[in-house]
């Protein structure tokens, strides 16, 4: 239901996140891992569509085309709508792994 795709420039790792709605981290991801959140922090911006994050403390937030973005670790995240969501990740990339 997605891919995260990777690009490096130098010393420099970029990754490109790209999900299809209903794509949610905790299924597609952490159950293949046995982790039940995410522990890499994110840096990034989103090109297009929506993802809710939820940290593992209860926040829940909204992200969407245009925002840029820093998650710390320990959250959940899923697509929000009909559309796919697309990200460039700045830091974490290197440490992200996804289906």
């Amino acid at each position: 239901m997605g891919r995260f795709e990777l690009i490096r420039i130098g010393d420099m790792t970029i990754g490109r996140a790209t999900y299809a709605p209903g794509w949610k981290w905790s299924q597609h991801v952490g159950s293949k891992t046995g982790v039940t959140s995410c522990h890499v922090h994110h840096v990034g911006m989103v090109l297009s569509g929506r993802m809710m994050v939820r940290m593992d403390g209860g926040r829940e937030f909204e992200m969407t085309t245009g925002d840029l973005f820093s998650i710390g670790p320990g959250h959940d995240a899923w697509v929000v709508g009909d559309e796919p969501y697309v990200s460039l990740h700045f830091e974490g990339a290197d440490e992200y792994t996804s289906d």
